[in-house]
């Protein structure tokens, strides 16, 4: 079987890799093509994919192949994997810095700064769907670009329900309750419900038994973990579910905006310049075997140490704990999607597909993000219990925003594109919505067709 990666000289490829290195089953994957606009990029990743190999002592590990050419990369691909970041780091702390400015979040797939990112992003992903369509019509493409449920939905205008779009905080959060319940994750039924990096998890069942009250009501255990220190027991317990990390940007937004205006530097920025020093030391020839893998491990976890540090400093909520520093798995979900699809081995996960008539407030189209039953035919949203009224309100003005997004990169209006920001519920006014639509364009090439 063949993946090609788009986006090959990208940061988190390794994590991929090493899945593909532990399944020896049959129908496994045999070679990996990497695509990236970036040789130095992609000569670096390609180095340190050799290492892993060479460390698992893996004789028959996939192949790798590293190319510029889009059209070679997806020819005879079985899976493609999109994990593209347009306009890079660069973009991302630009996306952060303009919003901060104007006193509005400008996280990469929230707020201000998620906007700014689709615009740039959704026409290129379109644009990739329309050519996997034409060069590789039988593979089936899961998508990691963020924003990671609006980019699914972009490229479904192509692909339909060939595209199927994976995100590992559902993933990591869900993991971290059922252990603290006591329960095996992988033996779990998790209630999960929302759209991208705006969902909750309402039940956790157990031998079909919901544990999760059990949690809700236990106020030490609640604050024994990463999300009860961010939200607080209080909140969690009025809410009666455990939110995804991402909507303490929603409930918090004011400490958050003032812990980032007050940070040293954004996440993006940090980034750009740890991945800068990364890929730096990665590219310098005449290394000895394996640095180039020690380098991206030593990366790696510094990295994790410190995500979302301004949102845990808005929460008084310390530093992360040592088992919340593991990946959060989204290589095992692609892995467990690919085998389910491939080898008709039916599995249960929560993934980004179309609604169909799974949440009755959303039209058929819209992609959401909840559990799914796979089997060789693709992934099918389950039925869920409908969204309580608070739930409802944010998910319905959020995916509003996502069209608003999809339809100024299909009109290149600037009207559109003025509207998206507006109506985000973390954006307060119209007139603060075109100042950042200005700046964005300013700093933008990629959104120089907004007109």
């Amino acid at each position: 079987m063949r993946l090609t990666i788009l986006g090959g000289g990208g940061f988190r490829v390794p994590l991929v890799y090493g899945a593909l290195l532990g399944d020896h089953a049959e129908g496994r994957v045999t070679r990996v093509t990497l695509y990236d606009a970036d040789p130095g990029r992609l000569a670096a990743m390609a180095r340190v994919l050799a290492d892993q190999a060479a460390a698992a002592g893996v004789p028959d590990a996939p192949e790798v192949i590293a190319t510029k050419d889009l059209d070679e990369a997806l020819r005879g691909a079985d899976f493609v994997f999109s994990a593209l970041r347009v306009g890079g780091l660069d973009g991302r702390a630009t996306d952060e810095r303009v919003a901060l400015a104007e006193g509005v979040l400008g996280q990469e797939t929230v707020g201000a700064g998620g906007i700014a990112y689709g615009l740039r992003t959704v026409p290129v992903a379109r644009e990739i769907a329309r050519r996997v369509a034409r060069t590789a019509p039988g593979a089936w493409v899961i998508n990691f670009t963020n924003p990671a449920g609006l980019v699914t939905e972009a490229m479904a205008e192509e692909l339909g329900d060939r595209v199927i779009g994976i995100c590992d905080s559902p993933v990591g959060l869900g993991r971290r309750i059922a252990r603290l319940l006591g329960a095996r994750p992988e033996e779990a039924w998790i209630d999960y419900v929302g759209l991208n990096h705006l969902g909750w998890v309402r039940g956790l069942h157990v031998g079909g038994r919901d544990e999760l009250p059990r949690l809700l009501a236990d106020t030490e255990a609640l604050e024994s973990f990463e999300e009860g220190r961010l939200f607080g027991a209080e909140w969690l317990q009025s809410l009666g579910a455990i939110p995804n990390e991402y909507l303490h940007y929603y409930y918090f937004n004011r400490e958050t905006v003032r812990a980032y205006q007050e940070a040293r530097q954004t996440r993006g920025a940090f980034l750009r310049d740890q991945q800068r020093a990364f890929y730096a030391e990665a590219e310098r020839p005449g290394q000895r075997p394996g640095a180039a893998l020690a380098a991206w491990d030593r990366t790696r976890a510094e990295r994790e140490a410190t995500y979302m540090a301004e949102n845990r400093d808005a929460a008084g909520a310390g530093d992360r704990e040592e088992s919340d520093l593991e990946s959060g798995g989204y290589e095992k979900v692609a892995l467990a999607l690919m085998r389910a699809i491939a080898r008709d081995e039916r599995a249960t996960l929560i993934l980004n597909v179309r609604n169909r008539s799974t949440l009755s407030v959303l039209d058929p189209q819209a992609v959401i993000e909840v559990p799914c039953l796979v089997d060789a035919n693709g992934a099918h949203p389950v039925a869920v219990d409908p969204l309580p009224y608070h739930a409802v309100s944010l998910v319905s003005a959020v995916k509003g925003v996502e069209r608003e997004v999809l339809a100024a990169a299909a009109s290149g209006s600037r009207r559109d594109a003025v509207k998206a920001f507006a109506l985000h519920p973390l954006v307060d006014s119209v007139a603060v919505a075109r100042r950042l639509l200005d700046g964005y364009v300013q700093d933008h090439p990629g959104l120089s067709y907004l007109r």
